[in-house]
């Protein structure tokens, strides 16, 4: 079935009845169900498993850096505030140890196709060590050198400078994301985050200097002092940086779960009405620059590859966001780190004593994980297919699964009803299709099939859909 995307259409007043919280699916089940029943005997099983597969899967590494010089108190990322630099070499020494571990569990013909440096703050790392890190995974994985492999990394530019991006393109990157949230003053101020716009044009540039195929830029909207009109004047700077990528997060505020954010008073946070009419903006302003909305919170270039694997269906969903690579093996290093190996997930400590004290016994850091069963892989698919590309053509869905659409989904058809009666979905015997009304609004589409939500849990699980 051929993939039509159509833009998305902004109807305020829709999208505030079903403004609700719900998961980010960027995986399924999602985290808060995984158990500690999933333990590292589990996981050498499912490495095992994947190895002996017809055709092994490639491999993504995810590399978690938790440490961060000072606290932006919107942050609900695990990430450790400290000024001493010699942290940073304590744990490297673990996580080289981790690497030694777990690498060789995987087959040495299998390629690193993809490698992601997250945070906290990834620059918090110098340039030699960064180096010697890089040297430990291609010591131990068996690195892809093929033209589109995908080597990216997170970069706060209040502490990275042009020197310092040029050594990272050096080292083999070729993707950078840059946070910058709001160049407004009054909003970085109540933030905790103060960035110029000079410091994020000399990263920017830096990279495209230094030969990065790709750099993107991630906002937030909802947070305290925002207004529209300060707001506006972010996204014109963003459109005149010329990023390949923008991505417009919601903010979510969590202050029971997150310490840092009880630095907010609840005063200076925007009101629903202005929280719709901030993301409104950015969909007006960067649709008029020629930014294609690709999903969720994800707008690109029509040139982008993003944008081209969705016309031709390819499009695929992780826990990196949408992706071109969504079919690795994904291996999550580090603290808090998650990865997703055949039809499991699993994640690490998160915090570091745990991280640290299994490690230093021998063991794999995993504490948590979840083996899917059929339904899950079942659901996961299908909700994949409605984020990915709207689309879900049910016979042959079905004929895929060797199952009857229609009564398998019995409920969560049900569940259509209503979405159905506003425009958000159109469904015949041969396909669901999410409408222009209905693509800001996958998260609430997908729920529909989810087979895990508890309505009592999902407000402080989750963020809000928009």
């Amino acid at each position: 079935m051929t993939t039509i995307i159509t833009p998305p259409e902004f109807d305020a007043a829709l999208i505030a009845r079903y403004d609700v919280a719900g998961p980010r699916y960027t995986s399924y089940p999602t985290a808060p169900h995984f158990a500690a029943e999933f333990d590292e005997t589990a996981l050498r099983g499912v490495i095992r498993t994947s190895n002996e597969e017809p055709i092994p899967r490639p491999l993504s590494v995810y590399v978690h850096v938790p440490f961060c010089t000072s606290p932006c108190f919107y942050c609900g990322c695990n990430r450790i505030i400290t000024r001493d630099a010699t942290q940073a070499d304590r744990y490297l020494e673990r996580l080289y140890r981790e690497i030694e571990l777990i690498a060789p569990l995987f087959d040495r013909d299998r390629s690193l196709y993809q490698l992601h440096f997250g945070g906290g703050t990834p620059n918090f790392l110098g340039i030699t060590q960064m180096g010697e890190l890089l040297e430990s995974l291609r010591q131990h994985f068996s690195f892809s050198h093929v033209a589109d492999r995908e080597y990216g990394i997170e970069i706060d530019p209040r502490f990275a400078d042009g020197a310092y991006i040029r050594g990272l393109g050096e080292l083999g990157f070729n993707r950078i994301s840059v946070g910058v949230q709001d160049f407004d003053p009054v909003v970085q101020k109540a933030i905790n985050r103060i960035q110029s716009f000079e410091q994020t044009r000399e990263v920017l540039d830096a990279a495209r200097l230094s030969g990065f195929r790709s750099a993107s830029v991630d906002l937030i909207y909802g947070l305290p002092r925002q207004t529209v009109e300060g707001f506006s004047r972010t996204l014109d700077q963003v459109v005149a940086l010329n990023p390949d990528r923008v991505a417009v997060y919601g903010y979510a505020h969590l202050p029971e779960m997150f310490k840092a954010q009880r630095q907010i008073a609840a005063a200076d946070m925007p009101d629903p009405a202005t929280r719709l009419a901030l993301f409104g903006c950015a969909m007006a302003q960067l649709s008029a620059a020629g930014y294609v909305y690709v999903g969720m919170d994800h707008f690109a270039k029509a040139s982008d590859e993003l944008v081209q694997a969705q016309r031709a269906g390819t499009l695929q969903r992780n826990f990196q966001g949408y992706s071109t690579h969504g079919d690795c093996d994904i291996v999550g290093l580090g603290v808090s780190a998650i990865g997703r190996v055949g039809d499991s997930y699993s994640q690490n400590a998160r915090d570091l004593i745990g991280y640290y004290a299994a490690l230093d016994a021998g063991r794999l850091p995993v504490v948590r994980g979840l083996k899917l069963d059929e339904d899950d892989l079942i659901r996961r698919e299908l909700i994949g297919e409605l984020m990915c590309h709207g689309v879900v053509d049910k016979q042959y869905f079905g004929a895929r699964h060797r199952l009857l659409f229609d009564e398998y989904f019995v409920q969560g058809r049900q569940r259509l009803v209503p979405l159905i009666k506003d425009g958000l979905v159109l469904e015949d015997a041969r396909a669901i299709r999410v409408t222009s009304r209905g693509r800001l609004l996958l998260r609430i589409i997908a729920m529909c099939f989810d087979a895990y939500l508890d309505d009592a849990a999902q407000a402080t699980r989750y963020s809000r859909v928009i």
